[in-house]
């Protein structure tokens, strides 16, 4: 594309949905300069890391460019028929529901509309599920039984109007830090009360008024226990409840329980909540991955209810979703317990659905859940799976299953735009898919705003809309006429009068004021919030148009002395999913390089782990290799590892190898965040770091993981025995240094242009040097070979530290400078260093290190 000026489209990564302004440098590259839109209204131009640096990660390394079938390049022709007549014959021997497709928060709303119309419209199954599942399917499920329908009753300004913000299994600050950048300008103007309710002492928990450290899935006896007291005390607010809620007469019975805190705890937190009726709860992951997820969605959702927190500005339970997308896909229908658009399985809506397709089959019914769906590919239910802009070879629960369900499917299609995933690696036709930049359509975020992602640049080589992939195979199985779109503009309009059947049988979703909007229009289309800001005020889309609550029980816990530790898994700050997009920035994968296992420092003792060493997590599912961090935000008897490695990024480290695939009966949401685990001390006869220009994949060490640098990669790596270097280094010059007695070698490789090519620096017993000095030599031809060898300059540089700020390149003692010379607040470490002035997702560890300085110690003034 040419240069046409500032490009206004949406983030491609979590549910906050924010707006960017991308402006695209002129001539034949991909370079973008990526800003805040300021017109935006999810974040009126701020940014948070990962989005900042979107502009390190439109290139085209490791991308998909053409359709494939069995590892050969192929036309699209041939690839769209391929298929369809796979598809086909499947069906015809099979059954409709041996096909499923699988599908994400990544694709646009008209791609999951196109997949959705295909499944259950035309092939007759309800067989499509989307990686959403993964991640907030539970609050779906709890605004259903609640609400009537899947609505989200508030808005982020009801953030900006609260005085109190509860934030439940979230750890907003890294997770969605836009949003925590509005909590934090909250409080700083009205002086708004925050509370994290986490087991984790996460850097969000750090910065709140009121750390609640529930046990992993205490949360629905902590909120019945808090419902049951604010009835106690005649808090609730009976009139709302007469006119508003549906309650069963013996709801109340029996409520009381055991919060599972401390009673000081407990009772700071029944003293906020009755005093602050202008109350928002905010909860994700940490609440809805969950065996029980549910269930603690309606008992957040019951405490709101029965306080008449709702349907007011500032006030209401607000399920922050994950993915940019997550919302669009549950709108149209892209989860398996959903027909489209909001509607059920009932004969009468399957009758209305199929009427508006004019499709030649109804589906018969709810289809299989992620976890179900892979249960059926592995045991052969499900014959033909076609997979779309996700990878769950390692997002699944139990991915090993998922692994062998993949090697014995007997058509596995993947649309993609990398080449080389966990996932892609056991496809039978891969078909090339547009990424962010790329695409063009429309997402909704996690307050129901709809936003436009516009093209950046033009696609390259012969990757396709996934709403164009999936319409050549409708049409290649004899549907085109239904399928015959010619631009998103087209499908969104259908999607848009669709909505009418929802509005029709009383639901919230309703875009049939956009089923004529121009295509001209359609690019232009402004944010906007379907149902506005407070959906519900008028009223509740059940039979009585009354809310719901949901009696919930608290679940037992039962210890296992075999897997006596809680396995929790989290997301890191400058990360996203499976790291196939944020791994490709060196300036993202400066935070945390490798796979960290979190423990308390008792755990650590019995165990026999110590910092920065290796540990093994063991689990009845699997096991997994990380690099131990010792540390107090880990309470004893919990530990918790990252959810983003993928064997692409890692030889062990792999966290999804160790949650079994037990789902909540409700939302078939599986149950990440508490696994029976143990730990098992890891001891390398060696340890060494590589750096070199292009990616491999080391076999047979005890553990690897690798991170993007400015030229290359930088790699971690231990193991046993003697070292194989030639399967480590590339080919060139070699400079070669080692000292049998301490065990140390090192080997830096020159290429025929004198630059450095790769180097590695191995230690069986001392230390090995920094890294950022060596990583930052690749491709260079400046340092001596006396330099390189001993991995540093011969002039000392200023040790910055561990980096905190990515945005500026500030580490840990820059900071500490900065303290030390009167710094006293995370703004004044701003000012001096710009460290949390760019997207402020480091403010809270800046802030972490500010009370550390504060109890040293200061050295006397001479």
């Amino acid at each position: 594309m040419g240069d046409t000026g500032p490009i206004r489209t949406t983030c491609a990564y979590c549910g906050v949905g924010c707006g960017i302004t991308a402006d695209v440098a002129s001539g034949a590259g991909r370079e973008v300069s990526v800003s805040g839109d300021t017109r935006h209204p999810a974040n009126a131009g701020r940014l948070c890391s990962k989005g900042t640096h979107l502009g390190e990660t439109v290139g085209l390394e490791g991308r998909l460019l053409h359709p494939r079938i069995a590892g050969e390049r192929v036309s699209w022709d041939r690839a769209s028929a391929e298929v369809a007549e796979r598809m086909r014959a499947c069906i015809a021997q099979h059954g409709p529901d041996s096909v499923a497709f699988y599908v994400s928060g990544q694709l646009l709303t008209e791609d999951y509309y196109a997949a959705n119309k295909l499944m259950k419209g035309f092939i007759g199954s309800g067989n499509i599920d989307t990686n959403s599942r993964l991640c907030m399917a539970s609050a779906v499920a709890a605004y259903n039984r609640a609400f009537g329908e899947d609505v989200v009753p508030c808005s982020y300004e009801d953030l900006d109007a609260a005085d109190l913000i509860l934030l439940v299994g979230s750890n907003t600050a890294w997770c969605h830090p836009v949003v925590w950048q509005r909590i934090e300008k909250t409080r700083a103007r009205r002086g708004t009360k925050i509370v994290v309710i986490d087991p984790r002492r996460t850097e969000t928990a750090e910065q709140a008024d009121l750390h609640v450290p529930i046990a992993p899935d205490g949360d629905i006896a902590l909120f019945n226990a808090l419902l049951a007291r604010m009835h106690a005390q005649g808090l609730v607010d009976a009139a709302y409840m007469s006119a508003h809620v549906e309650i069963a007469p013996d709801f109340w019975d029996d409520l009381a329980c055991d919060p599972g805190v401390d009673p000081e705890i407990f009772e700071a937190l029944c003293a906020l909540v009755a005093a602050h009726p202008r109350m928002v709860t905010l909860f994700s992951q940490g609440a809805n991955q969950s065996v029980c997820g549910t269930d603690k969605g309606n008992a957040i959702i019951n405490l709101h209810l029965a306080m008449g927190s709702i349907n007011w500005i500032g006030a209401g339970p607000f399920s922050i979703t994950g993915q940019p997308n997550a919302m669009g896909g549950r709108e149209v229908g892209g989860l398996a317990n959903t027909l489209a658009c909001h509607l059920g399985f009932s004969e009468e809506e399957r009758r209305a659905a199929a009427a508006f397709w004019n499709a030649p089959v109804r589906c018969s019914g709810p289809g299989l859940k992620a976890v179900d769906l892979f249960r059926a590919v592995h045991d052969g239910r499900v014959k033909f799976l076609w997979v779309m802009a996700t990878n769950p070879a390692v997002s699944m629960p139990d991915s090993a299953v998922v692994r062998e369900a993949l090697a014995r499917c007997p058509t596995v299609v993947v649309s993609d735009v990398i080449a080389d995933t966990d996932t892609a690696r056991h496809a039978d036709i891969l078909l090339p898919a547009e990424a962010w930049g790329e695409k063009n359509g429309t997402v909704t975020n996690s307050e129901r705003c709809i936003s436009r992602q516009r093209r950046l640049f033009d696609a390259p080589g012969e990757a396709r809309a996934d709403w164009r992939i999936i319409a050549d195979v409708a049409a290649a199985m004899g549907w085109g006429e239904a399928f015959a779109w010619k631009d998103a503009a087209s499908v969104f309009r259908e999607y848009a009068w669709m909505t009418g059947l929802a509005q029709a049988r009383g639901k919230c979703l309703d875009l049939t004021h956009l089923g004529d909007i121009s295509s001209a229009d359609y690019d232009a289309l402004e944010p906007f919030q379907w149902g506005g800001a407070r959906p519900l005020a008028s009223g509740y889309p059940t039979p009585s148009g009354k809310a719901r609550m949901v009696r919930v029980e608290v679940p037992e816990r039962v210890p296992d002395a075999e897997f006596p530790l809680r396995l929790n898994t989290a997301r890191y700050r400058d990360q996203w999913h499976t790291m196939t997009r944020t791994g490709l920035s060196p300036t993202l994968s400066q935070h945390r390089p490798e796979p960290l296992l979190e423990v308390h420092p008792r755990d650590a003792a019995r165990y026999g782990l110590v910092a920065g060493g290796l540990a093994r997590v063991v689990t009845r599912q699997g096991r997994a290799v990380f690099r131990v961090d010792v540390g107090e935000g880990q309470r004893p008897g919990e530990i918790c590892v990252p959810m983003h490695w993928s064997d692409a990024m890692s030889g062990e480290g792999r966290a999804n190898r160790l949650p079994g695939a037990q789902v909540d009966p409700v939302s078939g949401q599986p149950g990440f965040k508490n696994s029976g685990a143990r730990l098992e001390p890891v001891a390398a006869d060696w340890q060494a770091f590589l750096v070199r220009r292009d990616a491999i994949a080391p076999k047979g060490l005890a553990y690897w993981a690798r991170a993007r640098i400015a030229e290359g990669w930088l790699y971690e790596l231990a193991g046993e025995g003697a070292v194989d270097l030639d399967a480590l280094l590339p080919e060139g010059e070699r400079l070669e240094v080692a000292d049998t007695v301490r065990g140390m070698r090192r080997v830096a490789v020159r290429a025929g242009d004198g630059t450095l090519a790769a180097a590695i620096y191995l230690t069986r017993a001392g230390q090995l040097p920094a890294r950022s000095w060596v990583a930052g030599q690749l491709g260079q031809d400046s340092a001596s070979a006396c330099e390189l060898l001993a991995g540093r300059p011969s002039t000392p540089l200023p040790d910055r530290g561990p980096i905190v700020c990515v945005c500026h390149g500030i580490g840990a003692n820059d900071i500490a400078a900065a303290c030390a010379g009167g710094a006293d607040s995370v703004e004044a470490v701003g000012q001096c260093t710009q460290a949390g002035t760019n997207c402020g997702s480091c403010r809270p560890a800046i802030a972490r290190l500010l009370e550390t300085c504060a109890t040293q110690p200061r050295e006397p003034a001479e």
